[in-house]
C-alpha cells in the first residue's frame, strides 16, 4: 500500500472533479439515516482530507488516517488553514489504533480498493468492529469490477496542468482482480518540472466477497448500493457503497 508519495504534490489538483461536497452530504444522510447526527467518526484512508473537513464543517469530531505521510502533510496544511480541529494520524489501516470507540468509520473514494489480500479485508473490518461503539456503522464505496474491465481496462489516460501533468496507463487482470495504474508525474517546481513515477494497485470485491469478509470478522451487513442512491447495485454500476454494523460489544459487555 505504498502509494501517494509524489503524486501527493498534485493529488487535489487532478482530483478537482471530484464533488466532495456533494459525497459529504450522501455520507452525512446516511449517518443521519442511523441516528449519527454528530459525535466521533474516523475517516479511514483519508488522503489530503477534502471529505474529512466537509464532515468537520458539518459538525462531525473527525479523526483522519492515512498510510500516505505526504497526503497528510497536504491534509494538516488544509486544517491550518481552516481552522477545524481534525486529529491525523499516520497509520495503515491494516493496523490501526485508536484511543477509544467512535461512532462511524467512512472510507471514500474506493481507499478499500487498496486492501489487495482477501485476509487483510477481514483485518481491516476486525480493526473498525474493535474500534466502533456498539452499534456503531462502517460506510465504504468500491470501484466495481465493471468499472475496472469495461471503463478503464488497458487504456491510457492524460492530463495536462499549468501546475502538473500525468500519464496513466491503466490494465485490469480479470484473474485475480487486480488494477494496475502506471503513473508518470511532471510537478512543476519553480520554472521547471520534476519527473515521478508511481505504480499504483487496486483489487476488485464482489458485493458477496466483501459481505463474507465482514462476516468473518463479525460484523452485521446493512445495505449495498449503486453509489449516490438507494438503488440495488447494476451490472454496469461503476462505484458502490456498503454499510455494515458494529457487532459483539453488546453481548460482551451485558
Amino acid at each position: 500500500m505504498d502509494a501517494y508519495t509524489s503524486f501527493a504534490q498534485v493529488y487535489d489538483l487532478f482530483m478537482d472533479n471530484v464533488p466532495y461536497e456533494e459525497w459529504a452530504a450522501y455520507v452525512r444522510g446516511i449517518l443521519t439515516e442511523y441516528g449519527i447526527g454528530s459525535g466521533l467518526v474516523l475517516d479511514l484512508g483519508c488522503g489530503t482530507g477534502s471529505l474529512t473537513e466537509c464532515l468537520a464543517r458539518a459538525g462531525y469530531d473527525m479523526i483522519g488516517v492515512d498510510s500516505s505521510e505526504d497526503m497528510l502533510e497536504i491534509a494538516m496544511d488544509k486544517r491550518g488553514r481552516s481552522g477545524l480541529d481534525i486529529l491525523y494520524l499516520l497509520q495503515d489501516m491494516r493496523e490501526f489504533e485508536l484511543y477509544g470507540t467512535v461512532r462511524a468509520v467512512v472510507s471514500i473514494c474506493d481507499s478499500m480498493n487498496y486492501i489487495l489480500d482477501y485476509a487483510d479485508l477481514v483485518q481491516v473490518f476486525r480493526l473498525v468492529n474493535n474500534y466502533l461503539d456498539p452499534g456503531g456503522i462502517f460506510i465504504f464505496d468500491l470501484n466495481t469490477e465493471y468499472k475496472y474491465e469495461a471503463l478503464m481496462g488497458s487504456r491510457t489516460f492524460a492530463e495536462d496542468r499549468e501546475d502538473g501533468s500525468f500519464i496513466w496507463y491503466n490494465e485490469y487482470s480479470p484473474e485475480d482482480h487486480i488494477n494496475e495504474y502506471d503513473l508518470t508525474l511532471f510537478v512543476r517546481e519553480g520554472k521547471l518540472f520534476r519527473r515521478f513515477q508511481e505504480t499504483h494497485y487496486q483489487r476488485a470485491y464482489s458485493p458477496a466477497e466483501v459481505r463474507r469478509a465482514a462476516a468473518e470478522a463479525g460484523m452485521e451487513f446493512e445495505a449495498c448500493w449503486d453509489a449516490f442512491s438507494r438503488d440495488p447495485v447494476k451490472p454496469d454500476s461503476e462505484r458502490m457503497y456498503m454499510v455494515f454494523r458494529e457487532k459483539g460489544k453488546t453481548e460482551r459487555n451485558g
